[in-house]
């Protein structure tokens, strides 16, 4: 392939998610010249298509609402959680810069967010909070971004209504009590008539939430300030000129350029949720690397994390866990198209619903995080068995809440029963028989749980124990927000895989995101943020949004140490200069 004119920049950011956005605005709003590299035709990545939350303890948002922590107790919160994968250099990083990286956005740029200060941490360990350590993009207008509306990643199609996202909070309660509350019914039917609206004139709704409104407002930032945005835009190499990183070649629309930045270059390609053969060697479960289907979009092949260990970066792969595990259920497509995953984040919480093996037993709490719930599963199959688990629940749960892909009343069920999604049967026993699972077991399982769920307990799993669950639950319903007997047939069962939501393994970088080499030295000029870095949580899971609040976080810390860099050699060049005309 011919190598055409050499394009110039003083950042090259490879990837367009949170963590390279983050960087790109942070270096740019600091006077570089910063291009952004896609290799897809929509920005995004898998930022994109998530919730768009961001852990940030001691954030903005919460100060002013009077909610003020002393920086020990997340501190603490985190020894806890990590145990021997806690690095006091990143937490730190983290802890003091986080809440800073809030105020830098919300005074330079298009960002604006909205507060999680009733979002508990996911577990109870000392120093967890009840709420106040997260933050969310608010909900943005997709016509500000004008043309670049095109080139925005649409939200995941299957967690939406035909492409409308709904956003978190109060939104998404809205649409559940929909049947119940008229202000709420009143809710859904105005944002139902905007979305008909925009879809008709646009083509997509242009009332933006979650991880779409982050990225939107991202790019909104990045526009205004001059970075070069490419799509189709795929890095095949890293240039160095000794022992500096200068650039990359970059296949841009097909022809391939040297791309020189003059300051470093930034790796942010969302990790490698998608390559087979690094998931063999590095998820015990799954020996082909088959086994496994991620959330995330099918571009993330870790093309980052090969071409930084092309030139001798470390990739770390000692973490807890390798990837952020999610239970997905796979929903059938069009005629040739893979399937695709559904990830299950938000019903297993509800009332009225319960996981269960192939025996027809339960094994986890099933209102614990997507996370821990994984992590249950594959602890609890056996070495040669097929990691599975179906969801059960009745008629009224379906209706109430949707299982899965499947949606609530007033979406009919007869669609998803056809394709194979949904099972449906008039009793336990046949659906059981349908799902492959024993029926004795499940019908014991369902009889045990009933006789106690009438009463709000679960003395087997403490299903809404926590605050995380109840937040999760449904608050209008007593005495537990999460448990409600499965008594009402017809009888309903989803298949639950194993999938996750991006991966935690990753190359090496220190707090300044600048990555490390096999003997932990920094490479001059690469930086790495994102999934393409190693979890600074060492592949735990503490809390919701501990990986876009680090990517945020990371990727403006390295946009500062970019810009310093620059700093840094224009003293040096001016201090030399002086000393030059001194000696004359």
């Amino acid at each position: 392939m011919k190598l055409e004119p050499i394009l110039e920049c003083d950042v090259l950011v490879l990837g367009s998610g949170a963590g390279g956005l983050s960087t790109a605005v942070t270096a740019a709003t600091r006077g570089l010249r910063v291009m952004v590299a896609e290799k897809e035709d929509v920005f995004g990545g898998t930022t994109a298509w998530s919730g768009g939350w961001m852990w940030i303890p001691r954030n903005p948002l919460a100060t002013r609402a009077g909610i003020v922590e002393e920086i020990e107790a997340p501190r603490t919160y985190l020894q806890n959680e990590l145990g021997a994968q806690f690095d006091a250099d990143k937490v730190d990083a983290l802890l003091e810069h986080g809440p800073e990286m809030i105020e830098f956005f919300e005074r330079n740029t298009s960002m604006r967010f909205v507060d999680g200060n009733r979002v508990p941490d996911f577990h109870t360990s000392n120093g967890a909070a009840k709420g106040g350590r997260s933050v969310c993009a608010m909900p943005f207008d997709g016509r500000e971004l004008g043309s670049l509306i095109d080139k925005l990643r649409p939200p995941l199609a299957e967690v939406t209504i035909k492409g409308m996202a709904i956003g978190s909070g109060q939104d998404l309660a809205h649409f559940f009590n929909a049947t119940r509350s008229l202000r709420s019914a009143w809710h859904v039917t105005r944002r139902l008539a905007a979305f008909a609206g925009h879809k008709l004139r646009y083509g997509r709704s242009m009332h933006l939430v979650n991880g779409n409104a982050l990225v939107a407002r991202l790019l909104k930032s990045a526009a205004d300030r001059g970075v070069d945005l490419r799509t189709r835009a795929k890095a095949v190499e890293i240039l160095r000129n000794g022992d500096r990183v200068t650039g990359a070649r970059v296949e841009i629309e097909g022809v391939l350029h040297e791309v020189r930045a003059a300051r470093g270059v930034v790796l942010a390609c969302g990790g490698y949720p998608h390559d087979a053969a690094r998931r063999a060697q590095t998820f015990a479960y799954t020996p082909t690397g088959r086994e496994h289907w991620s959330a995330a979009p099918r571009a993330n092949t870790g093309d980052g994390i090969r071409m930084g260990e092309a030139i001798g970066a470390h990739f770390d792969d000692s973490l807890d866990t390798p990837a952020a595990w999610a239970p997905v259920s796979l929903v059938p497509k069009g005629k040739g198209q893979p399937e695709a995953a559904f990830p299950h984040l938000i019903e297993r919480a509800k009332p009225g619903v319960i996981a269960v093996t192939r025996g027809g037993r339960r094994f986890v709490n099933e209102a614990s995080s997507y996370h821990d719930f994984m992590g249950a599963l594959i602890g609890t199959t056996q070495p040669g068995e097929e990691v599975c688990a179906w969801l059960v629940c009745d008629h009224r749960f379906q209706r109430r809440y949707g299982l899965g892909f499947s949606k609530p009343f007033p979406f009919p069920v007869g669609p998803y029963r056809r394709s194979g999604y949904l099972k449906q049967a008039n009793t336990l026993r046949e659906l059981a028989t349908q799902c492959g699972i024993d029926p004795q077991g499940l019908v014991e399982t369902v009889a045990a749980y009933n006789g106690y769920a009438k009463d709000g307990f679960d003395p087997q799993f403490h299903k809404g124990s926590t605050p995380y669950n109840r937040v999760q639950g449904d608050a209008q319903h007593g005495p537990n927000p999460c448990v409600a007997p499965i008594v009402d047939g017809p009888f309903y069962a989803v298949k639950l895989l194993p999938g996750s939501l991006g991966t935690f393994a990753g190359l090496s970088t220190d707090a300044q995101s600048r990555v490390l080499d096999e003997a932990h030295t920094p490479i001059r000029g690469l930086y790495a943020v994102g999934n393409d870095a190693a979890s600074m949580m060492g592949g735990c899971y503490p809390s919701g949004g501990i990986t876009l609040g680090p990517a945020m976080t990371f990727g403006y810390l390295a946009g500062i140490a970019l810009a310093k860099a620059r700093e840094d050699e224009t003293v040096a060049e001016v201090s030399a200069m002086n000393r030059a005309r001194t000696l004359q």
